[in-house]
């Protein structure tokens, strides 16, 4: 029985338990998942995860409640369980109070959609890293396979969403202790490309046996990698909700007020179609949303509670508002020009421990990290030692930003633990007129 079969079986077997005016949601989620370690350029671990958990809900008026279980894909087994959690949040309900901000839709809908990657052998994609890193000190996970993701209620919504994908994060380590930190995902594992971004860190592995330089603070040209604008976009996901905006937490509380802007490169969306989050949450499907247009405030995420709260209207954004596949549009800066745009200043590959220095003024800091390079005259001259920079948004992606590059790069999150997580972002990279280094 395969994932979706399961999950049909499941709510089959729990729409008859019901009682009186009761109702529920499911939530699911289920992986099968290839993961490989290695270190030294060698696997040290190598295993396969296939998992399942469920999250039921059970409403009963303005009173509600959640079990979380984990399933083993055997209805026989399954099934028992899932009814038991059923009967325990039954009996539960009655001692709860009624939730008056409660906000459910209780609306049928449904949305399905299965992102088929093209994906090879485990064993075959770890072949060529293992060719490509022969000879160096190459510490990394690839994580590989499908990802599953339903809900569903007694009011009749149904949602399903299942995609496969690979994640290979590593770095590669100089005799000094430094790295080079690099990651190639998505959803079709090309091995021309895989070869060009382990050419890449190699290249830039040898710069690191240089003696390091240290900057005077102060400001400077700087170009931001595709995974270090990443960090940045991260700290900032949270600033296009609607509850954070209407309660002036948002560290784009200025952008939205119209007091400030960002560069005209700047476009941003939330795009549903062709990402690895499902097309919808537990209020509904999701729609494509321009968060940002040509550094002009957009459209806000918009849950259920936020649209009661201060009458909006919702848009499936989920009870984080949080986006989940950002895709930035990229510019006209061709990757082989890089460096001779940048001149002279600080290549940066990667950042660290962002944090917000002072989020209504949209400042961040955090650290540079693994290789951050000098450039002059458009060539790399001697890595940097790890340097916190404290800036503001409105700055280096305001009247700082003076290009972006021309393909946006498939990011996926890393984290693997409980589970592979989902979403995705679509980055270019950032070249900066300025960026402030602090000590």
């Amino acid at each position: 029985m395969d994932a979706r079969e399961h999950f049909h079986a499941l709510l089959d077997s729990l729409r008859p338990l019901l009682r009186g005016d009761e109702g529920f949601t499911l939530d699911y989620r289920a992986e099968d998942s290839e993961f490989v370690r290695l270190n030294r350029a060698r696997v040290r671990q190598a295993g396969q995860v296939r998992q399942i958990h469920a999250t039921l809900a059970l409403y009963l008026g303005e009173r509600h409640a959640r079990f979380e279980l984990s399933l083993s894909g055997t209805l026989e087994e399954d099934r028992p369980h899932l009814r038991h959690a059923l009967e325990r949040l039954r009996a539960l309900l009655p001692a709860l109070a009624p939730d008056p901000h409660l906000r459910l839709n209780r609306e049928p809908w449904r949305s399905e959609s299965s992102e088929a990657g093209t994906l090879p052998e485990v064993a075959t994609a770890v072949g060529q890293i293992l060719d490509a890193a022969a000879g160096f000190d190459l510490v990394g996970i690839h994580a590989a396979g499908p990802q599953y993701q339903g809900f569903a209620s007694s009011w009749g919504a149904f949602g399903w969403h299942a995609a496969s994908s690979f994640n290979f994060d590593w770095s590669l380590f100089h005799a000094n202790g430094q790295a080079v930190k690099s990651a190639y995902a998505g959803q079709h594992w090309d091995a021309g490309t895989f070869a060009r971004r382990m050419a890449s860190a190699r290249e830039r592995l040898e710069y690191l046996g240089r003696p390091a330089l240290t900057l005077a603070p102060g400001n400077y040209r700087a170009y931001l990698a595709p995974a270090a604008l990443d960090e940045i976009l991260d700290m900032l996901a949270g600033g296009f909700s609607a509850q954070a905006l209407a309660s002036g937490a948002s560290p784009l509380q200025r952008l939205f007020a119209g007091s400030a802007r960002l560069s005209p490169l700047v476009t941003l969306d939330e795009r549903v179609a062709g990402g690895l989050a499902p097309a919808f949450t537990g209020e509904g499907p999701r729609r494509d949303l321009r968060l940002l247009a040509a550094g002009l405030p957009g459209e806000r995420l918009i849950g259920s509670r936020s649209a009661a709260e201060y009458g909006l209207t919702a848009n499936g954004a989920g009870d984080h508002e949080q986006p989940l596949s950002l895709a930035m549009a990229g510019g006209e800066l061709d990757e082989r020009d890089i460096l001779a745009r940048l001149d002279t200043g600080l290549y940066i590959g990667n950042l660290w421990y962002l944090n917000f220095s002072d989020r209504p003024a949209g400042r961040l800091t955090g650290m540079t990290r693994f290789a951050t390079f000098w450039v002059e005259n458009g060539r790399i001259q001697a890595p940097v030692g790890t340097m916190r920079f404290d800036d503001s948004v409105f700055d280096f992606l305001g009247p700082h930003l003076e290009a972006l590059t021309r393909e946006p790069e498939s990011i996926l999150p890393a984290g693997t633990y409980g589970a592979r997580q989902s979403g995705s972002r679509t980055l270019p990279g950032a070249l900066l007129g300025c960026f402030t280094l602090t000590l």
